[in-house]
């Protein structure tokens, strides 16, 4: 999808004239249905009529324009792109990033400066790491750039920033960025126009558009070999025993498919660290390896985030996020890896789609379609939130419903929790989630777990396994309310109990943040991380070696009454509207039992209700040990 395309004379007098964010602003109403907001036109205007100038000054009036292109399976578009062809005759094209900033700050985040965008300021990328990366998806997965027949350059174009060599945007920290992707201010038109003479001067612009629109999306298979290599090397994913078994089992059906004409889905279901995204991932590398196209997708931005930022920029072209197929052709891919399968929802579209634009259609379904083999890795008992439906009973109905054969494998050896099946079942059983052998805690169990009498003497055993080397956080139940960070990028002391006091992990879509404070998408991952007490979105699919957990007043046990929902002290509005009775029940147990799974080798718990401590502590097996 694109909002507008033609000859670069065309754009030029349609920018002159101020007609081409009108036009812009009907197609993007045709497609999306809602008007984009006046500070986006008025973006277009500006920004536009500075790139008509453009190419009025180098006479570029042989070529093509597209505007506003969305990326092939993401919701990225890029601002400009000006085919034509080398001097040479080879056809090729142009990305032109636009920006109307004036200048910018220096952010303490790796490749980002700090500017005021959005009523704040916030840390982004720099303007050449943000071109360039589009330059480098297309290249990989679009088949007019990844297969040769069209070359592809890309810049960024600052039509309101004079330059200044001291300008944090030329900073020397950005000089690699610079020299790949070249930055060019406003004072700096003749430089521009000789860049984009190298890449496109010799004009037949309109033909090479053309053939962009015709390309497809297929991921070139050096990016799939790159991807396999960056996996292979990488020494956390490693497979054991029936996880292997699990990864053969795959490979063969995955082989079997491409033999066949029938596509096929499996089903892995298992508990807390049972290796199931260790699997999804290895099998990501070793299928590129072997030529598939194959794509990792989760319902979890922090998940999939963390996952990018490991196997780097490049690699994470290949991992996404669920609603991502919803306008996808059948089979676009050989393989769909659908990890946490359990935050699948009922359908694609959210709050921000425009109401003719929603389908009833299931999410499960697109998922189903849009791959040859799709297979889910699951866990029922973590869904958290009201709206995701994903369990395998839904995806057995969906294969039955589509004749698609499902393959179904349970793990079961644990690799999480010091290796301890018990607490794992423990844990179940004493929520009530699940009846098991379990129904005491062996404090002699090679995994740690104690009660403490203070959030103080909590944040003591956290800060004390961190600094004997161990990855250790702290989580709670979302009983506190969540505040924007304050305008130094400092955060506000949430979470309070009595005189203890600490922030909540950064907001998703926080601006500027101080120096230490990790983004909210790598609060489990990065050494700033312990300053700050994460909740169950940024700690669900992720481990440490040791489990701090805040146990909030949302959920308290009673002796007449088991296990009591008191959503009057949840501050998490989705869960609280969307979930009622029973169900807010369920969504609030399955939430403390992610939290009390997440260490490797121990979790340590403060109970806010000391009824619900008691009743905690009586499932403790006195007689072997204290706790």
């Amino acid at each position: 999808m694109h909002l507008y395309s033609g000859t670069s004379v065309d754009f030029i007098s349609d920018a002159v004239q101020n007609r081409v964010a009108g036009r812009m602003e009907q197609t993007f109403f045709d497609h999306y249905r809602f008007k984009p907001g006046p500070a986006e036109v008025r973006s277009w205007q500006q920004s536009l009529r500075a790139m008509s100038g453009v190419l009025q000054t180098g006479d570029f009036t042989d070529h093509g324009v597209i505007l506003e292109w969305q990326l092939p399976l993401s919701s990225k578009r890029l601002d400009c792109m000006v085919t034509g062809a080398e001097p040479a005759g080879r056809p090729g094209a142009v990305i032109v990033e636009l920006k109307q900033w004036d200048g910018a700050e220096a952010s303490s985040v790796d490749e980002c400066v700090t500017v005021f965008v959005g009523q704040r300021l916030r840390d982004v990328l720099h303007p050449s790491k943000q071109v360039g990366q589009y330059q480098r998806y297309l290249q990989d997965v679009h088949t007019s750039f990844s297969e040769g027949e069209v070359a592809l350059q890309a810049c960024a174009y600052l039509h309101n920033f004079t330059f200044a060599p001291s300008s944090e945007l030329f900073a020397e920290r950005h000089s690699e960025l610079l020299a790949l992707n070249p930055l060019f201010s406003a004072d700096q038109l003749d430089a521009l126009v000789t860049f984009m003479e190298a890449a496109i001067g010799g004009g037949s612009g309109l033909d090479v558009l053309e053939a962009v629109m015709r390309g497809k999306y297929r991921p070139h298979k050096r990016l799939l070999d790159h991807t396999a290599r960056v996996i292979a090397n990488e020494p956390t994913f490693v497979l054991l025993d029936e996880q292997q078994v699990a990864f053969n089992t795959v490979l063969a059906k995955v082989r079997a498919r491409q033999l066949g004409a029938t596509n096929s889905s499996l089903l892995i279901s298992g508990g807390p660290g049972t290796g199931k995204s260790v699997i999804a991932v290895n099998l990501l590398g070793e299928l590129s390896r072997q030529g598939y196209v194959t794509h990792h997708v989760t319902g979890s931005k922090a998940f999939t985030e963390n996952l990018r930022k490991v196997v780097g920029t490049r690699a994470s072209a290949q991992f996404g996020y669920f609603n991502s197929f919803g306008g996808a052709d059948p089979e676009t891919v050989d393989v769909l890896i659908c990890d946490e399968a359990h935050r699948i929802r009922e359908t694609s579209f959210n709050r921000f789609t425009p109401k003719d634009k929603r389908t009833s259609r299931p999410q499960i379904d697109e998922l189903l379609a849009v791959a040859k083999t799709t297979v889910f890795f699951i866990d029922d008992m973590q869904v958290v939130r009201p709206g995701e439906v994903g369990n395998t009973e839904l995806i057995k109905a969906a294969t039955a419903r589509l004749g698609i054969p499902l393959v179904e494998l349970q793990l079961d050896t644990q690799f999480r929790c010091a290796g301890s099946e018990a607490y794992i079942e423990w844990v179940e059983n004493t929520l009530g989630l699940k009846k098991t052998p379990y129904v005491l805690w062996d404090p002699a169990d090679a995994f740690e777990f104690d009660l403490v009498d203070s959030p103080q003497e909590l944040e003591g055993l956290i800060r004390e396994k961190a600094a004997e080397g161990y990855t250790a956080r702290l989580s709670a139940g979302f009983c506190w309310q969540w505040s924007n960070p304050q305008p130094d990028g400092t955060l506000v002391d949430d979470v309070v109990v009595g005189d203890w006091s600490m922030p909540w992990n950064a907001k998703p879509e926080a601006g500027r943040l101080a120096p230490g404070i990790p983004k909210s998408n790598y609060w489990a991952r990065e050494e700033g991380g312990i300053e700050q007490v994460g909740c169950i979105y940024t700690a669900q699919g992720f481990e440490y070696d040791y489990a701090g957990v805040i146990w909030g007043r949302d959920l308290v046990y009673r002796s007449r009454e088991g296990w009591v929902a008191q959503p009057e002290f949840s501050k998490d509005n989705v869960v609280r509207r969307g979930a009622k009775g029973d169900n807010y029940l369920a969504l609030v147990k399955n939430t403390y039992r992610v939290l009390l799974t997440r260490g490797l080798l121990g979790c340590y718990v403060f109970f806010e209700d000391h009824e619900t401590a008691d009743f905690v502590r009586s499932r403790i097996d006195t007689s072997t040990g204290s706790a």
